[in-house]
């Protein structure tokens, strides 16, 4: 092995050869990465940039059905609040105004009310602020009158939903017992008392 002349390595003429050299060869190591003959490949870019496209899509057709669902939500609760403004009774006044109702409508239609009974509220399973009232009412009339006291609940303003019927003949004349068994809702008033 030949001797090594270190004194050699301090003239200037090899000193700008050795810098020469290394910056060569930092040129080629970066070229190397331009060209991507370490990293990816430009079909490879193109792909991926392809398939974020495609994601990019995938998520906006997302966003736009998650923001429709949210209208859809949003729109379903206006009216949810609207229909219990409208149909249910507070709790503070639901017996008079249902009872009320349903002397109206037993007058409008032309039956004999008797008595009526209100069970306790049950609560609605899924529901903080609704329950169910149901009503037992017992009527005395002839059978066109009970459908006209049935089209009439049928069209009330308030919401009752007929359970059961049951209509009994009386021995004179044309004159039936009809039992209704009714249910209807009751809403908490926000901050009042229950």
């Amino acid at each position: 092995m030949p001797a090594v002349n270190f004194g050699a390595l301090r003239e200037p003429r090899v000193m700008v050869r050795a810098i020469l050299g290394l910056l060569l060869g930092l040129n080629l190591v970066a070229a190397a990465f331009a060209f991507h003959l370490f990293g990816t490949s430009t079909e490879q870019m193109i792909r991926d940039l392809e398939g974020t496209r495609a994601q990019l899509a995938a998520e906006t057709a997302k966003l736009t059905r998650s923001r429709l669902l949210a209208g859809k939500v949003e729109t379903g609760r206006e009216e949810g609040g609207k229909f219990l403004a409208s149909y249910m009774s507070s709790r503070k006044t639901t017996y008079s105004t249902v009872i009320g109702e349903i002397t109206d409508l037993s007058k409008q239609a032309g039956m004999k009310m008797k008595e009526a009974n209100i069970a306790p509220l049950d609560p609605i399973d899924g529901s903080a602020d609704i329950d169910m009232m149901t009503i037992s009412v017992n009527f005395e009339g002839t059978y066109p009158q009970l459908v006209k006291l049935v089209n009439l609940m049928d069209r009330s303003k308030r919401f009752l939903i007929i359970e059961s019927l049951t209509a009994a003949p009386q021995p004179n004349g044309n004159v039936i017992n009809v039992a209704i068994k009714l249910n209807t809702f009751v809403k908490d008033d926000p901050g009042g008392l229950s």
